[in-house]
């Protein structure tokens, strides 16, 4: 049943993006943008984390999660270091995930050629 869950929740998070990018003059970058500040806008009162119980991996999987990472990462190490915390804790969930991004991207851009 987990399986499910987590299907259903990244399916309806990709068709509220798809019928955004259908509706409106957004582009794909908005569309992103604005799924990054919802989930960090829902960490923020502690929703997301009732999704991840709720729903599983399925929750870690969309670009809401990234911005969930940030927001837990930040107000987690700024309990610890105050104010100054807030930056360094940011990154602490995602570095990871932001430096394989850009490996990966670097590579691939070696391998395959852009069209035209």
């Amino acid at each position: 049943m987990t399986f499910l869950y987590s299907f259903l929740f990244c399916g309806i998070v990709c068709l509220i993006g798809q019928i955004i990018l259908d509706n409106t003059k957004l582009t794909p970058g908005h569309v992103t943008s604005i799924f990054v500040v919802l989930g960090a806008f829902l960490d923020s009162f502690g929703l997301y984390d009732k999704f991840i119980k709720w729903f599983g991996a399925g929750t870690l999987v969309p670009i809401t999660s990234f911005g969930h990472s940030l927001i837990h990462g930040a107000l987690s190490k700024a309990e610890d270091s105050g104010f100054l915390g807030l930056l360094g804790g940011m990154f602490n969930l995602t570095s990871a995930g932001i430096v394989s991004a850009i490996v990966f991207g670097f590579i691939l851009t070696m391998i395959f050629k852009a069209k035209d």
